[in-house]
């Protein structure tokens, strides 16, 4: 499985391509950070998410894109760009038919180091073991984009397997109803 990590960010929007399945060693691909200048306006900045986003795309073709969930935060100013970034993450998937993922951050955490509440540096140092790496990714954002890469590994094929026993239950609670 080929995933497209995604930390959403009008700033440095991190991107990271992990390849593997559960249980095996995983292969980091790439890992980098979409940049976008802060007195740029709005609309250019978004753009240029969607060309770098697009680019990664078109050269690691994955076939899953993980994004970070927005949560709630007390700068709304802070929300509004990374809800914005990780809207254009999910077009740019969307467009090309390629399923997405969002995964929260404490489960990305949780995933990969243990811990929901691990800082920056815990999380850039287990990616760094994971993927056999010789030193954390640069900037955070990049390490954080292969972290949600990881998590979506990890954690897809369980999430799969949910998802069909509803489908399955639903189904099943629907023919009951007809008959």
């Amino acid at each position: 499985m080929r995933v497209l990590g995604v930390d959403p960010g009008l700033t440095r929007c991190g991107v990271g391509v992990v390849e593997g399945v559960a249980g095996r060693p995983l292969t980091m691909l790439g890992v980098g950070v979409v940049r976008t200048p802060a007195d740029a306006e709005l609309s250019h900045r978004l753009l240029a998410v969607e060309q770098g986003i697009e680019q990664w795309l078109d050269e690691h073709r994955p076939e899953f894109v993980a994004v970070e969930r927005v949560f709630s935060q007390h700068n709304v100013r802070t929300v509004m760009g990374t809800a914005q970034a990780s809207a254009v993450a999910m077009l740019c998937a969307a467009r090309r038919g390629i399923p997405v993922a969002l995964h929260t951050p404490s489960e990305v955490k949780a995933a990969v180091t243990g811990s929901g509440r691990a800082d920056k540096a815990q999380v850039g140092a287990m990616v760094t073991r994971l993927l056999r790496l010789s030193a954390p990714p640069k900037p955070a954002d990049a390490a954080d984009a292969l972290a949600l890469a990881i998590c979506h590994i990890w954690r897809a094929p369980a999430q799969n397997r949910l998802q069909q026993a509803v489908a399955r239950q639903t189904l099943h609670a629907t023919k009951g109803r007809t008959a």
